[in-house]
């Protein structure tokens, strides 16, 4: 695989297209829509997704109307200090490319937390490029910004860019009441853990059919399969819970969806997918070394 561009010289700056195929078509031009324009940025261009073999976001927008306002997002990035100049411009055009994303597919209509899907896209883009993912289809997301009163579990066709599901998740007892806001690495702590995840292999116990995780965030969820953390069904989480008892269930740390999608989601996403849980953790964000990677 190439090495990136060289670096932009102090005395010679050079315009260069950035390459993601999600910003710029092959004719230099937005796909987003014809006069559009998203234009090119003085720095050196990066390897795009497309170059691990994922699919990218192409937008099949026909027409400036219909399209959303590029215009409007923003490529700032949340960064730690420190990181190198080729990946501090990566980075901030990963999170454009999410913004576009986010616009398009009105995700803020789901309640779906701007932050989290960027934050969400930028370790998926991590991971892809690590050839970490054995399925590169679906990105899901569990916001933990929400309160568990609310559909706060995402799972998102990347490549047909459509949300497929968007249910209840619960989060574990020890993490809080209706808001997780704390989390543990730790065994028997019955805590949530942040960060990206790899699912595994599918297994049937107490919960029924449940889906294992490998994390990948060192120090944040990388005990997850010695936890034996997963996704499953369960009977105390969903609308009729809520309704009978006036609050959410809580798991042991595993994140557990109503029983009546559960099946269908783990079939969906087993075997090599993206699993992101988020929480506007100062410490995981500016930590992590899928996100920062």
């Amino acid at each position: 695989m190439k090495t990136l561009s060289k670096l932009v010289s102090a005395s010679s700056v050079s315009l260069l297209v950035i390459t993601s195929p999600v910003l710029i078509s092959s004719s230099h031009t937005s796909p987003i829509g014809p006069n559009v324009n998203v234009a090119a940025v003085a720095a050196p261009s990066f390897h795009s997704p497309n170059l691990y073999k994922v699919p990218v976001f192409t937008a099949p927008v026909t027409s400036v109307a219909a399209a959303p306002k590029v215009e409007a997002v923003s490529d700032k990035a949340d960064l730690p200090s420190g990181l190198s100049v080729e990946k501090t411009i990566e980075a901030k055009m990963v999170v454009k490319e999410a913004g576009i994303m986010y616009e398009y597919m009105r995700l803020n209509k789901s309640g779906l937390n701007q932050k989290a899907f960027e934050y969400a896209w930028r370790g998926y883009h991590n991971l892809l490029k690590n050839g970490k993912l054995s399925k590169t289809n679906y990105l899901s997301i569990c916001d933990y910004s929400q309160s568990s009163r609310r559909k706060r579990f995402y799972v998102i066709d990347v490549q047909h860019k459509k949300l497929l599901y968007n249910t209840y998740v619960a989060h574990g007892m020890n993490s809080g009441l209706e808001y997780a806001t704390s989390f543990s690495n730790r065994p028997e702590s019955f805590k949530s853990s942040l960060g990206f995840f790899v699912t595994a292999k599918t297994y049937v116990g107490r919960n029924g059919l449940s889906l294992r995780f490998k994390g990948m965030d060192k120090g944040f969820n990388d005990n997850a399969f010695k936890r034996n953390i997963a996704l499953h069904g369960s009977d105390y989480i969903g609308a009729d819970y809520l309704k009978n008892n006036g609050e959410m269930g809580r798991s042991l740390g595993c994140a557990a969806i109503p029983n009546g999608v559960s099946h269908k989601i783990i079939k969906t996403i087993k075997d090599g997918t993206c699993f992101f849980i988020y929480h506007p953790s100062k410490k995981y964000l500016s930590q992590s070394n899928v996100i920062n990677g």
